[in-house]
């Protein structure tokens, strides 16, 4: 059985057949539908498929959105056409899922820490005073 990663591979090369029509809300539910089968039947979830649980809140920063629209949505949002955002998924996924995106992403998260510690630092001196 493919991995999480690999299925998406396969549906990107071969999306008709996965898919039925290659449109991203289609992949979206293919997707959902796999995540939850796997729980249906009791099978934990994999790395991947929690990593890919982060996706949606890459692609709002990614395109700084800050309304609860899907990330299939902001990507037909930001796509020419309905051939072209198919496309434009499997491009993010594969800068998603690339390791210098995991070390920017851990490097934000850290700065972001060490922001949060700093102010609230400054802001318990300020009421001690």
């Amino acid at each position: 059985m493919s991995n999480f990663y690999e299925l998406i591979q396969k549906m990107k090369k071969r999306a008709s057949m996965y898919l039925g029509k290659p449109a991203i809300t289609n992949l979206r539910s293919c997707l959902a539908g796999y995540i939850l089968a796997r729980l249906e039947l009791g099978i934990s979830q994999t790395e991947q498929e929690k990593n890919f649980t982060e996706f949606q809140g890459w692609i709002q920063k990614k395109f700084n959105i800050t309304s609860s629209q899907s990330w299939d949505k902001v990507i037909l949002f930001y796509s020419e056409d309905e051939r072209t955002e198919l496309e434009r998924f499997f491009e993010l996924f594969e800068e998603f899922v690339s390791p210098d995106n995991k070390t920017k992403l851990k490097s934000q998260d850290s700065l972001l820490e060490s922001s949060s510690d700093f102010l609230l630092g400054k802001l318990l001196s300020s009421t001690n005073s």
